[in-house]
């Protein structure tokens, strides 16, 4: 029988790494109880900092370029202690090379019966590909080109009792074992550890993330917390997670943003805060939707949304010039040029102009549904003339906003917390960035007239008793906050978890959430 066709059972493989990790553990070896391995480099003598496997091959390549470079295979001048997972073996007798891989990349070990003994050397028998294990020894290149390290110790940090999925060899070319995009999302960890392109991506995240927290430090913002555990779920038009807190005997709410929190600082006396936390929305799932995701939020004493505006396509650039080194990225095949300025288009003239639905000339909800119907837009379950204007947007306009785009000027219906135009009263200061087709974020001049702010929220309470669950739910205290006063502020919100779907070209808000939520496996 061909032994290409035959297929072990997984329990078998598992079986025979547990009889693996007995029989070293009846020679005393215990691969578990290992805490600590010293990774080292040394160049021509000089003890240096780690860099990692791909850095000690960095090393040793500008250490072969220089003229007085050594060209023997052994004495390279280069001695390293490395660690990582055991990516790739093959053993030939006396002697075997295995590739070991740690976060920075990969590098080849070659393990000879004369440097390691016998006794050493005997445990090579006992590795599986997965495994950890720490080597030392010099640098060299093979005669086949290859920067190895020629191991004189040998030491297994940790036993992989399960086979993973770490890459197959189509002749030439390299291909991933793990493809089942659920399996990825489930099992991140195996998701991270065969496919590096992922690691990559979010290592990107992390860059974006690190690039806004500096520039706002630099701009003189204070980053605050605020409590994830809220009273009243307000700041949004979301639908909340309820849990109960036992002591105090009452419901509350998970986040679903920190705004009216955030404009209580404001209020206080603090001038430019900021917060990038994670909220929750007990909504549907979708390729934009995850229940628990990331925002920044920011606030500026004495700003209006045009300079909001500014500094949203200045963070945006900023972040990807120091995430990607560039400011011109590519999502789903369309070239994007996030240079700011950004295209100003007025909501309603940008549903005219994308749609041929002209909402400008009325508020009148049986109006409104009537021209959304005839232009195909679903109205089902549509409650309410600020969300027949949203859904329009979301089904007809948004699609359409390749290049980076601020939407402007929303009705004050779609915006209970944002202030009025005071050319048109039934507008309000808001705008919304978007690109790729991508809703990116929320803003405008915040509404700090108490009055208005108290009808707001009745109308949102008029709105909920005709069926809008999410509509906005009355908060008394930031009603009285904004009685003691708050200067004129600029507020902005940008979902971080979309500018990595659009910086590293990911269609679903899944692939750039470490563990998005996926139903329990087995339903």
């Amino acid at each position: 029988m061909d032994s290409d066709n035959i297929i072990l059972d997984e329990n078998d493989l598992i079986q025979a790494r547990r009889q693996k990790l007995a029989e070293l553990r009846a020679r005393g070896i215990d691969p578990f109880k290992v805490e600590v391995f010293e990774r080292r480099l040394r160049v021509a003598g000089e003890e240096r900092a780690f860099p990692g496997a791909a850095g000690v091959i960095e090393e040793f390549e500008k250490l072969e370029s220089e003229p007085s470079a050594q060209e023997s295979d052994q004495a390279s001048g280069v001695h390293t202690a490395v660690a990582g997972r055991v990516v790739a073996m093959r053993e030939m007798g006396k002697a075997a090379f295995a590739h070991i891989e740690d976060e920075s990349g990969r590098i080849q070990v070659y393990l000879r019966i004369d440097k390691l003994g016998e006794e050493v050397y005997s445990l090579v028998r006992l590795l599986d590909l997965g495994d950890f294990v720490g080597v030392a020894g010099d640098v060299f290149r093979t005669r086949t080109g290859e920067v190895t390290v020629a191991a004189q110790t040998l030491q297994i940090l940790s036993k992989s009792l399960r086979p993973a999925p770490l890459g197959k060899q189509k002749g030439e070319e390299k291909y991933s074992a793990l493809e089942d995009p659920e399996q990825r999302r489930r099992q991140r960890y195996l998701d991270l550890m065969v496919n590096r392109e992922v690691r990559s991506d979010f290592r990107v995240r992390a860059d974006l993330i690190a690039a806004i927290r500096r520039l706002l430090n630099d701009r003189g913002f204070m980053e605050v917390e605020t409590p994830t555990l809220q009273p009243i779920p307000g700041g949004a038009a979301a639908k909340p997670f309820i849990t109960h807190h036992n002591a105090l005997d009452v419901d509350l709410y998970l986040r679903i943003a920190p705004e009216l929190y955030l404009k209580r600082l404001i209020v206080g006396g603090f001038e430019r805060v900021f917060e990038i936390c994670k909220n929750f929305r007990n909504e549907g799932i979708s390729f934009r939707h995850n229940p628990e995701f990331t925002m920044l939020e920011v606030y500026q004493a004495y700003a209006d949304y045009n300079g909001i505006m500014e500094l949203a396509e200045q963070l945006v650039a900023y972040a990807a010039e120091q995430s990607l080194g560039t400011t011109k990225i590519t999502y789903q095949g369309n070239e994007i040029d996030l240079t700011p300025p950004w295209r100003r288009l007025n909501l309603f003239e940008a549903i005219r102009e994308y749609a041929g639905v002209d909402f400008a000339d009325t508020n009148d909800e049986a109006v409104a549904r009537e021209r959304a119907k005839k232009a195909g837009v679903d109205m089902d379950g549509v409650v309410g003339y600020g969300k027949i204007v949203d859904e329009v947007l979301k089904t007809l306009i948004m699609p359409k906003l390749i290049q980076p785009t601020f939407l402007i000027e929303y009705p004050v219906e779609l915006s209970p917390l944002a202030k009025r135009d005071p050319d048109n009263p039934r507008l309000t200061h808001r705008f919304q960035p978007f690109l790729g087709g991508l809703e990116v974020g929320n803003a405008f001049s915040e509404l700090n007239d108490p009055i208005d702010q108290r009808e707001r929220f009745e109308a949102q309470m008029a709105q909920k008793a005709k069926g809008d669950e999410e509509a906005h739910p009355f908060d008394e205290d930031f009603v009285r906050a904004l009685e003691y006063g708050m200067p004129p502020t600029g507020g902005l919100g940008l979902g971080i978890d979309r500018l990595v779907m659009a910086f590293t070209d990911k269609p679903s808000i899944r692939d750039v959430i470490l563990f998005p939520q996926m139903k329990p496996e087995g339903k």
